[in-house]
């Protein structure tokens, strides 16, 4: 992967991120490198404003262009806002009283950009356990009842991101998507206080049968697959393992453990205080402890769909050894790709190269048809 910032990994990993988002709309180059020249790699409140301060200015940029009505102009900018800011927030601390405004925010330029797609997307809040998990449905355009994937992202994401990539490479190749901020992400962290839980089949099991009983209209609810991405490549291997009726799963970077991935970090790690915030405890022993049960020793055999992993060789945050025990445990039909070292896209969850994902979709797609 590509260093902004020579030597800082996790730094140079957001620009690495944005430049690939801005692809599918999450950003401008040029708005992205000048929010770089910005940042001190040492300075977390460097990131912090640089990221906020463009994503304040883009933000106003969008609402003149709705002002105007010019719709696809706001469309356009207001996405880009909403990806500047979701990364501001996203480092801010627990006790940063920017980091909910700044949320609510980011949530708020990327509902008004929907509001101005030619299709827009079906909005859902899915009941669950007293609360509920929004989620976002991207259809195919032309394709009347297409099979769908549910998607989970990966520690405390949040669902509107999966659009920049995930979502629309289904949508090419047919295949509606199932955006869910799951217990522990997005407004079901944030907004509904639900902590992640090493049973997210349960979730999963609530979102598939929410599609059968409700989006019938939408979807062919015969043939709905699950995928996740970083920390969700343990949710959605979980998810395969205990609910049968999905017929396809998509690991975008595979976890054998989420426990032997924290057990030998300091607690100083940049994460750090988010795993805390994910599994509701005060300090990362405790953390540590809860981790435990995040395993796939003696899970991953029980899939029985189709399963692909991709996973780069040089994943710092989930080692590649995490690929290589859960495609030797499957006794599924699967396929383990792993992108070289030395080759772009091998950094995590390929966020340096997203065309190193095709393989997968393609896959995928055809599973999911058959």
């Amino acid at each position: 992967m590509w260093h902004y910032f020579p030597g800082q990994y996790m730094p140079s990993y957001q620009i690495n991120r944005a430049l690939t988002q801005a692809h599918y709309g999450g950003g401008e180059f040029a708005e992205i490198l000048e929010v770089a020249s910005q940042i001190d790699p040492l300075d977390r409140e460097s990131f912090n404003k640089a990221w906020a301060n463009m994503g304040d200015d883009v933000y106003e940029l969008a609402e003149n262009y709705a002002k105007a009505n010019k719709g696809v102009s706001a469309r356009r900018t207001y996405l880009r806002a909403f990806n500047y800011l979701r990364t501001a927030e996203f480092f801010m601390t627990l006790h940063d009283d920017r980091k909910i405004p700044y949320y609510l925010k980011c949530r708020d330029a990327f509902l008004k950009a929907i509001d101005l797609f030619d299709e827009r997307p079906v909005t859902v809040d899915i009941p669950f356990e007293g609360g509920f998990l929004p989620a976002y449905l991207f259809k195919p355009a032309g394709v009347k009842n297409p099979p769908v994937v549910v998607m989970f992202g990966g520690l405390d994401s949040l669902a509107e991101e999966l659009y920049f990539g995930i979502a629309q490479h289904l949508n090419e190749r047919g295949i509606a998507m199932m955006a869910v901020d799951g217990p522990g992400q997005g407004a079901a962290l944030r907004l509904n206080h639900m902590h992640t839980r090493y049973d997210y089949n349960v979730p999963g099991t609530a979102v598939l049968d929410y599609i059968i009983e409700n989006l019938g209209q939408h979807v062919d609810t015969s043939r709905v697959g699950i995928g996740a991405v970083s920390m969700g490549g343990y949710m959605a291997a979980r998810c395969a393992a205990f609910e049968p009726r999905f017929k396809v799963c998509m690991i975008f970077g595979a976890v054998w453990s989420y426990y032997d991935i924290w057990k030998n970090r300091p607690d100083t790690h940049p994460l750090a205080e988010i795993v805390q915030h994910i599994v509701g405890a005060d300090n990362m022993t405790d953390a540590r402890e809860r981790l435990k049960d995040f395993t796939l020793e003696g899970v991953a055999e029980k899939i029985t769909c189709p399963t692909y992993i991709l996973h780069g060789e040089d994943d710092r945050q989930n080692f590649v050894e995490n690929a290589y025990k859960v495609n030797a445990a499957l006794t599924c039909e699967h396929v383990m790709e792993i992108v070289p070292k030395d080759s772009s896209g091998s950094a995590h969850c390929s966020v340096d190269d997203f065309t190193k994902t095709f393989n997968m979709y393609d896959w995928i797609a055809e599973k999911i048809k058959a």
